[in-house]
């Protein structure tokens, strides 16, 4: 079988600017999914006074709402296309975010089911955007964002977690609601539809 050609379909500055995008995007959603995740229980006992059971019960739904959005991600971008699933997926939920730390409990529940469904779905986008972006390469790319975003999920969660340690988890979920903003760096993402 002859290999894979491994030339840029985009100048090397063009390809750079995407991938500088992309690796910001994957460390903004994953800071915000490590925020939600890791503190999600604390923050349902504390401003609701929900049993810990109870919290994580609440707490298994938002992560099975997350498992569906990556599942749905793959088909969604094979349709649409992986930027229109990185603008929705990110920008998409920033309403939800930003209401967040205002909602009652139902609508709390409500919020992260749709947080977690709809922010979920921009990770195989996103990897399959980067190999699309350096064809030949697809182990690299894989390696580097799934490592990457592992590595910044866990960075994120105890640097949120010493910012909340001075201040309080509310508002650790008040500061992580503008993080879905970086979402508007998709702008800098070329057209792939213009070299298909």
């Amino acid at each position: 079988r002859a290999p894979a050609s491994t030339a840029l379909i985009f100048d090397k500055r063009t390809t750079i600017i995407a991938l500088v995008v992309l690796a910001t995007l994957t460390l903004t959603k994953n800071a915000y999914m490590a925020s939600l995740s890791s503190y999600y229980t604390f923050f349902l006992i504390d401003k609701f006074g929900v049993g810990v059971q109870d919290a994580q019960l609440l707490l298994f739904v938002f992560l099975g709402a997350s498992a569906a959005g990556v599942f749905l991600g793959g088909p969604i971008g094979d349709r649409f296309g992986a930027k229109f699933v990185i603008w929705f997926s990110i920008l998409g939920v920033l309403p939800f975010t930003l209401l967040l730390p205002y909602a009652d409990l139902t609508w709390t529940v409500v919020l992260t089911i749709l947080i977690g469904l709809i922010f979920s779905s921009a990770f195989s986008a996103i990897v399959v955007f980067a190999q699309e972006l350096m064809p030949g390469r697809v182990g690299m790319i894989a390696g580097i964002f799934f490592g990457f975003a592992f590595g910044a999920g866990g960075i994120a969660a105890a640097a949120l977690g010493a910012v909340a340690d001075v201040t309080s988890i509310e508002y650790v979920f008040w500061l992580c609601s503008f993080l879905p903003l970086a979402g508007l760096l998709t702008v800098f993402l070329p057209d792939m539809g213009k070299v298909r």
